[in-house]
This record gives structure tokens, sequence and C-alpha cells, in this order.
């Protein structure tokens, strides 16, 4: 699912941090010819995972009318090769968007948003302190990577995270060091995928609402759908509960290195969140069927636009064609430590993916994250 990730490259060669790699979402004009993909192929697709693609550890949990498949494969700590235990909770990385998204959307039913209202309504001080094309970025392009604003990941070095992984990292000095930057293009004259816009977005929530996005997250999110395993952490660098160590691998032939603990501030509205397959699978499946956004805010998170690559991109929501027939909607998410992907049909199907190596994963580990959402997906439909 993750295939143009916006990379935190360096000396180090770390190959990701927190962007999905929705960097080139889309569906395709034509829909492809349906192929068997079931959920025989699961355990399959999870093997190679651990095995051939090199991660030391893998999850997956695919829900459907008939209940919840629950797989795992490989080690949850390479030292003490204890396994991957099937409630695990983990570092959710650009996941977190649809959250963001869903809440922001939610403002916008309240009539507290306006979808297609300049940012600066709602952040003058973030315009002023930054001229420039600012009157066609509104709240909508955020949420749709068509702002034209510059990616804060392209400015920043592994390295300097690596060095102090605890250091805090404020919102606003992040949104800064990217618009310093010149703009890829005008707002809504193009499409690239940006964390800056949600860094912005997570500052919206928190203008109109008075309250830290976070806090109304759990508000409005977590605690109404009993979310248990998820959270939103700030600058708290360990993962509650039960979890596998986190893994990256700084070269190609480099021995792992563990990353599990690290203030994800540096990821914030973008990528911070904690979470289970679980809890992704209950939120995706409560979000498509409609418990979260009245249908009129639905209808406009739905709304994509081609990105490339078979693919659409929503408001903090991708669009994939199934290999079975019919499309899915969901996200990936990359973080230090962990790989995530998840979806959902409109059916009532959902499937999330975990695994704990990123970066330093491999094409094929891309690859097989999106096959067993794939997999899991059309076996719920059996």
């Amino acid at each position: 699912m993750i295939k143009h990730k916006r990379t935190l490259s360096g000396a180090l060669a770390l190959a990701a941090a927190f962007g999905v790699a929705a960097g080139g979402a889309a569906f395709a004009a034509e829909r492809p010819a349906a192929s068997a993909a079931t959920a025989d192929r699961l355990p399959a697709v999870l093997h190679r995972l651990t095995t051939v693609d090199g991660a030391p550890g893998a999850l997956v949990e695919a829900r459907g009318r008939r209940g919840a498949t629950v797989l795992t494969s490989g080690v949850a700590d390479v030292d003490s090769g204890a396994p991957v235990r099937g409630d695990s909770r983990f570092r959710i990385g650009s996941m977190t968007k649809p959250f963001v998204a869903t809440l922001v959307l939610q403002l916008v039913g309240e009539r507290r948003v306006a979808l297609d209202a300049p940012v600066e309504r709602y952040l003058p001080d973030v315009v002023r302190d930054h001229p420039g094309d600012w009157r066609g970025v509104t709240v909508r392009r955020l949420l749709q990577h068509t702002s034209g604003l510059p990616d804060y990941l392209d400015f920043l070095r592994p390295q300097d995270i690596l060095a102090d992984p605890l250091a805090h990292h404020d919102a606003r000095d992040l949104v800064d060091l990217a618009l310093d930057q010149p703009r890829p293009f005008r707002p809504g004259h193009g499409w690239d995928y940006s964390n800056t816009n949600y860094l912005l977005a997570g500052m919206v929530i928190e203008k109109v609402t008075g309250r830290p996005y976070g806090e109304e997250i759990r508000r409005r999110i977590i605690e109404p759908l009993g979310l248990t395993a998820t959270s939103v952490p700030g600058d708290d660098p360990s993962i509650p509960g039960p979890h596998p160590r986190g893994y990256v691998r700084p070269g190609e032939d480099a021995p792992l290195m563990d990353a599990t603990a690290i203030n994800p501030s540096v990821a914030g509205a973008s990528g911070e969140m904690i979470s289970s397959a679980s809890d992704l699978n209950r939120f995706l499946g409560a979000l498509l069927g409609g418990r979260l956004l009245e249908p009129a805010q639905l209808r406009e998170m739905m709304r994509a636009r081609p990105v490339g690559d078979g693919r659409a991109y929503g408001l903090g929501l991708e669009r994939r064609w199934l290999p079975c027939g019919g499309s899915y909607w969901g996200h990936g998410g990359d973080i230090f430590g962990f790989q995530t992907a998840g979806g959902a049909t409109v059916d009532g199907r959902q499937t999330s993916v975990m695994v704990n190596l990123d970066p330093g994963g491999t094409d094929a580990q891309d690859d097989d994250i999106e096959n067993a959402v794939e997999a899991g997906l059309c076996g719920a439909r059996d």
C-alpha cells in the first residue's frame, strides 16, 4: 500500500518516517479484472513478510460478516524471541490522518469549520508570518494534499532525530521549517503528499475548539467507539500495553536498531497515534458505516481525486481497487519502528496490518503489506 514515501533520508540512509505512501494514490479509470484473493493467502503473505521480506514480526486482523481472523508471524523482540501478540499495540504513523480528517469534518458538520474557507480564517498568524500565495490554501486542500505547501519532512534530517529521539518537536516549528521553502505548485493546481498539511489541520482543530487536537480525538472518536488500545501520546515515548519492539535498519546489510522509544511529537497530527489492528478495524468500520460523520460530510471525505498508479485520494482516505472486484478505502502509515496499513469496504469488511520494521524494509515488504490488506478484505467477503 505504501509506494511513494515521504522520506527522512540522510547520512544514516534511513528510507522513511511518518508519511503515508499515498504519494501516488488514485483509482484507475477502468476497474481491473477480478481475480481470486481470499483469506487463504493470508498465512503465506504474513510468513513472507517475516522471512523473505525481512521484517522481524507481522500482524493482521481481517473482519467480515463471519467474525474476525487474527494472524501473527515472526517475533516481537529479536533478542528474546518473544512472538508477536494478536492484541499488540503499535505506532500507526500516517494512519493518524483519517482520525484527524474525521474530526475536521465533524467540525464542518457543526458549522464551526468551512471546508472551502481559506486557512487564513483560522490561522491568521501562520499566514502573516509566511507571505506568499495563500488565497487558495483552504481546509479542503489541506486534507486532500492539494494545497501546494512543502512537506516539512523534506527538510528534517533523520540523524538529528535519532541523535536525540526523546526531544520535543513543536508543531509550529515544524510548520515554519516547511513554509520557509519554495512551494511545488500553486494551491489547487497539483497534488503532492505533504505532512505539513495535517500539522496545520491539527492547529485548525485546536484554534476552533480551544483544546488540543488529541484531546478532541479522544473525546469524539476514541471514547465513543471504545477504542481501548488507541491513544494520542504527545511527548510520551512509550507504547502502553502489549507491544512489539520497533526496529529500523540503517543500511542494506546493517543490523537492526531498536527505535521503540521515540518522542512522537516529531510527527504530531500527521502521524503520532498508537493503536491496534482491532481498534483500527473498528474505527474504519464505524467511519464507513456512517457512525462518525453525517452523510454529507462522509460524501465529501470520499470525493477522491486520481493521483496516479490506479489510486485516488479523498479527504484523509485513499481509494483502491480490489483484485476480487470492487474497491476499498484506507490509508497507510510509517514511523520509526513500524509500518502499518488498513482498509475497509462500504459493505462492512475491514483489514489492518502491522510490521515492526521501518525504515529499512524492502519494496517487497511494501507490496506484501498491500497484498495482506487485499487478501483479508477479499477473504472476508467469502
